[in-house]
């Protein structure tokens, strides 16, 4: 594959910016609580009514958290070393152990990132590896709970896990929930000829994570044989890559992934005209040529001593707006990622765990939404002009399938087309390769009101829909989310049921929910939407022109 100029790394980056506004959560504030004592090593403190701060002792010291009744939260557990001066650029070391007990009453601070919709100095600590785990108060049953771990998005440069509320999945569904946080940008996604092949260093401390999931989800009522990875948007592509690896072999026993799938990408103009075409995985020789022009650029360029230099300077010195994006891509060829991931799934390379994979029904309304003031779509030149640059001579063939006669605007119809060519159709290509090797349900959340995202705004004329991320309320629940209706509210009951009964069995069904066929069978495609019949299998494939889009794919 020949070597890209520059500006292509830095126009696919400008993609993996937009898709970071689905990390649109808010977190909420901690409180000071008085403190308590640690009882036998990894069972929690005997507590009275009044004693909200319940004790774990962990492989590496006890732990105070937090308890809310009918579940608990420990926040801000170190499960790996700070990855800071000569551990820069390297995979996660273990943590020094504690005896003391260790205050787990609120999050620690988020890898460092700049702000996803302002400007200003990046925020966080290069010291941030860190998770939460949220468990039921109630003493565990028999082998314990399902262990659901997430990895949230962000296009590897924005997010963290604190923000994602998991009382729903824990109570509704009897699981233990670990939230983590994971380095991002140019310190998570590096690469450099001295480094030897090392790069990932953001999907190496998801895996530190679930070792350390391994280790110690006994010590909270959890099951360590019935680990669930799962993640949205660059937390699915994350989830992809883990399927594929062979260093993630055995550290978790099923995988879900939402928005983002081992062949997810978008032609070139998809969001603004100037975007180039852009793919997640990249070959770890371009990740290594960026490295070696950023390092001449910072003044690192004495042979065998670059890195040196490089792991010497501050983090105001490396972590830039600019190196944050032209880092936001996965290596393949190295860094535990030996293939690329679509080619691993066509060829049966990866691991033989259950899968739940799935998409919103309107996942681009996001981004065009935003993308209105910069780059309109006002009329059909303008639509057929989109068409030209996205699709070249195969546009009228595009076009026929989404004319404009059969949408409100030439926005809509572009956001249309562009969900089912860059999310639906390469979400259903991929369970397409892993249903005859592994069981896999598939889903589309298909809510035409969910509530819009908080600091989103209204786009005159532009619904969003059931837009990217929109479905994260129903499984995390966040305090500035409008009310849902009755309706939505037993949606979110339903999702938790299934996410929570695929974590404990690998299949999604029980007897409280519409029965949800795996993949393969009739309408596979699991309809997720309020109201009566809202939840249903359907046709996604032909619904969203799949056979059409996987013909121009070829």
């Amino acid at each position: 594959m020949p070597e890209p100029r520059p500006s292509r790394r830095r126009g696919g980056a400008l993609c993996a910016l937009v898709l970071a506004l689905s990390a649109l959560l808010t977190t909420t504030a901690t409180v000071a609580v008085p403190a308590a004592r640690a009882d036998a090593p990894g069972r929690p403190a005997a507590r009275g009514p009044a004693d909200d701060r319940p004790v774990v002792t962990t492989d590496h010291g006890p732990v105070r958290g937090r308890s809310h009744g009918a579940y608990d939260t420990f926040e801000g557990i170190p499960f790996a070393a700070p990855p800071t001066g000569p551990l820069r650029w390297r995979d996660p070391q273990p943590a020094r152990p504690w005896q003391e007990v260790r205050d787990a009453g609120a999050p620690g601070p988020q890898c460092l990132q700049f702000s996803m919709l302002g400007s200003g100095p990046a925020t966080g600590s290069e010291d941030c590896l860190t998770l939460n785990v949220t468990a039921p108060s109630a003493p565990a049953q028999g082998r314990g709970r399902p262990v659901m771990v997430w990895v949230h998005g962000g296009a590897f440069m924005f997010g963290a896990g604190a923000p994602y509320r998991a009382e729903r999945l824990a109570v509704r569904g009897d699981a233990v929930v670990v939230t983590l946080n994971y380095r991002l940008g140019v310190l998570g996604f590096f690469g450099h000829p001295e480094l030897r092949g090392a790069t990932n260093f953001g999907l190496a401390d998801q895996r530190a994570a679930l070792r350390w999931v391994r280790a110690n989800a006994a010590r909270f009522g959890g099951d360590p044989g019935r680990v669930t990875l799962f993640g949205e948007s660059a937390g699915a592509l994350s989830t992809c890559a883990h399927l594929t690896s062979p260093r993630s072999a055995g550290l978790f026993q099923r995988a879900a992934l939402q928005s983002g799938s081992c062949m997810t990408a978008f032609p070139r103009g998809a969001v603004v005209p100037a975007q180039p075409r852009y793919e997640p995985f990249v070959p770890r020789s371009r990740t290594e040529t960026a490295g070696t022009a950023a390092a001449a650029a910072l003044g690192c360029v004495r042979p065998g001593a670059a890195l040196d230099c490089l792991r010497g300077l501050g983090t105001d010195k490396v972590v830039t707006p600019a190196l944050m994006q032209t880092f936001s891509l996965v290596s393949y060829g190295g860094g535990g990622l030996p293939q690329r991931p679509d080619r691993a799934l066509e060829k049966g390379l990866f691991h033989r765990v259950p899968v739940v994979q799935g998409t919103t029904r309107d996942e681009m309304r996001l981004f065009i939404a935003l993308a209105q003031s910069t780059a309109p779509i006002p009329d059909a030149r303008a639509y057929r002009a989109r068409l030209a640059l996205s699709f070249g001579t195969a546009a009228s063939a595009v076009e026929a399938r989404y004319p404009l006669t059969s949408y409100p605007s030439p926005s809509l119809a572009w956001a249309t087309l562009i969900t089912d060519a860059s999310f639906t159709c390469t979400s259903l290509r991929a369970d397409r390769a892993l249903a005859p090797r592994v069981p896999t349900y598939a889903y589309l959340f298909s809510d035409p009101n969910a509530p819009r995202l908080p600091g989103l705004p209204a786009v005159e004329g532009f619904p969003y829909g059931a837009a990217h991320g929109f479905e994260l309320p129903y499984l995390f629940p966040t305090v500035t989310v409008p009310e849902f209706t009755p309706e939505q509210h037993a949606l979110a009951d339903d999702m938790a049921a299934y996410w929570t009964r695929f974590a404990a069995t690998g299949d999604p069904n029980s007897p409280t929910t519409p029965h949800w066929p795996r993949f393969g069978t009739g309408p596979t495609v699991q309809s997720l939407a309020p109201g009566p019949g809202g939840i249903r299998p359907v046709d996604a494939a032909t619904a969203h022109h799949c056979a059409f889009w996987d013909r121009l794919a070829d």
